[in-house]
């Protein structure tokens, strides 16, 4: 039986998120999707549920990268197109399109996926620091860049996606009497 011990580890001086210490071993378990070509992956952690994509009720005047709202078992939830928050090319949604339901500082918002592929341990030890951009991303919204075998997964801090004025506009829609009962079920 392996024991596990709860200790931080730390990246840069921050708490690796998502990280698990097993003895001597340090591995991150992620959620890995894709936009076009490219496989990101974030922290189990932060990832409530994934549901087949629905389309969003839209919200007027709201920001290009949010297609809208969803109604989740009666919570309204903001959802977001990662394509378009990222800047990457948008031909459209397949039958393979997800939105992962999240949460990014405290509040729950959906993604846009195009598929979600699998979930999977990854060693610290496999994982780099961040160039400066990466597949059109600043760095900003990069944890890292995992290698494991010939792939290389795109790490994602959710928590940085938004700028503080983004989220709370988001928040803002989270509450009932800002979209009534116009929400998808």
């Amino acid at each position: 039986m392996v024991e596990l011990r709860k200790r931080r580890i730390y990246k840069g001086g921050e708490p690796l998120k998502g990280c698990l210490m097993t003895s001597d071993i340090v591995e991150v378990q992620l959620v890995v999707f894709r936009l076009g070509e490219e496989e990101y992956g974030v922290p189990i952690t932060q990832v409530k549920e994934i549901n087949l994509l629905t389309k969003p009720t839209r919200i007027p005047k709201s920001p290009p990268f949010l297609e809208g709202v969803i109604n989740l078992r009666g919570e309204i939830i903001p959802v977001i197109d990662l394509k378009k928050r990222f800047e990457l090319e948008h031909i459209g949604y397949s039958d393979d399109g997800r939105i992962m339901i999240v949460e990014i500082n405290g509040s729950i918002v959906g993604l846009i996926v195009d598929e979600v592929s699998e979930v999977l341990r990854l060693p610290k030890s496999s994982i780099e620091p961040p160039p400066p951009v990466i597949a059109g991303i600043t760095s900003t919204y990069l944890e890292g860049v995992g290698k494991l075998d010939d792939r290389m997964l795109i790490l994602l801090d959710l928590n940085e996606i938004l700028t503080p004025g983004e989220h709370d506009e988001l928040e803002e829609l989270e509450e009932p009497d800002v979209v009534g009962s116009t929400a998808n079920e």
